[in-house]
């Protein structure tokens, strides 16, 4: 098929591998434009504007694609692209740009969304963040029909994931990425039989995974230990749970949770390799941490730098 796809993140980019390797015919990529990043923060191509140079694919890297917006250059060059290249259907991954009506309404089949979730549940930007922080048992990808509503469209394909007590975002990010790529080249196959059946969202059990925002980071003690354990797991690779200790400003990566009635923040336990500290219910057993301009460690190693006393 002449497939459109629109996607930015290594996530995206799994699935434009994916569709590249069933030999579709990817008629133009959309990603966003480069980004500074790093310690020199130099601007950096996407993973998928990697992808699509090494394939030879034709690229475009609108700033906008609403026509009456800050930018409505880039998006009548992109219609224009659109245009030209006559896809039967657009597939997007994580793209990081609302698609307003008219690319929509363009491509003969629609276009086509590898979403993070089990839909209704977690609409939004952050999926995977957010059913593990909230302590979800499975997750999955939908393959869903995109209309103008925030993930409201029809299901078309699903399938779903337990999440392990071990799970963190990027651990989980890379099965549903798997998982994600296979589906979406599946409902392409299902689509060339007219073999689809999309099924409307159930009208009850809708949440919202709105998009990760650094002031979360900053653990707070006075709530509960499996919480804030499951949050360490939700915020890792980005952006990661911070805390001072000893006077030094670090991040927590892995933590346990223990029995330990205290404080909300007291060191209940430092020492033999260990860091506990209280919760508002609970403790937590620090695991892996990180200091400023350093690597992660393990609790052992920091101790051995940084000698604490129980409170």
């Amino acid at each position: 098929m002449r497939i459109a796809f629109a996607g930015t993140p290594e996530f995206a980019r799994t699935a434009l591998a994916a569709l590249l390797d069933a030999g579709h015919e990817l008629v133009l990529v959309l990603t966003q434009p480069d980004r500074p990043a790093g310690r020199g923060m130099k601007l950096q191509a996407s993973p998928v504007k990697q992808l699509a140079l090494e394939r030879a694919v034709p690229l475009a890297q609108p700033r906008s694609l609403r026509l009456d917006g800050k930018f409505p250059e880039d998006a009548a060059a992109a219609r224009a692209a659109l245009r030209d290249a006559a896809p039967a259907v657009m597939v997007v991954a994580a793209y990081g740009l609302i698609l307003p009506e008219w690319v929509l309404a363009l491509p003969r089949h629609g276009c086509l969304n590898i979403h993070g979730s089990l839909l209704p549940r977690w609409r939004g930007a952050a999926p995977i963040q957010r059913a593990i922080e909230a302590g979800d048992a499975a997750t999955g990808i939908t393959i869903m029909q995109m209309d103008a509503g925030l993930d409201t469209g029809a299901m078309l394909l699903a399938e779903a994931t337990p999440i392990g007590a071990q799970d963190t975002a990027a651990s989980l990010h890379e099965r549903l990425a798997a998982i994600g790529a296979r589906l979406v080249v599946q409902a392409l196959a299902d689509v060339e039989r007219g073999a689809l059946r999309p099924q409307d969202q159930p009208a009850t059990g809708a949440t919202y995974a709105r998009k990760i925002d650094k002031a979360e980071a900053a653990i707070a003690w006075h709530e509960p230990a499996v919480v804030l354990e499951r949050r360490l797991r939700a915020f890792d690779p980005f952006p990661g749970c911070t805390t001072e200790l000893a006077g030094q400003a670090l991040k927590v990566w892995r933590g346990r949770v223990v029995p330990g009635p205290g404080r909300p923040g007291q060191v209940l336990a430092a020492d033999d390799g260990r860091i506990v500290l209280a919760c508002g219910q609970g403790a937590l057993e620090l695991l892996e941490l990180q200091l400023a301009g350093g690597r992660r460690i393990a609790a052992r190693d920091f101790l051995q730098r940084h000698p604490l006393a129980p409170d």
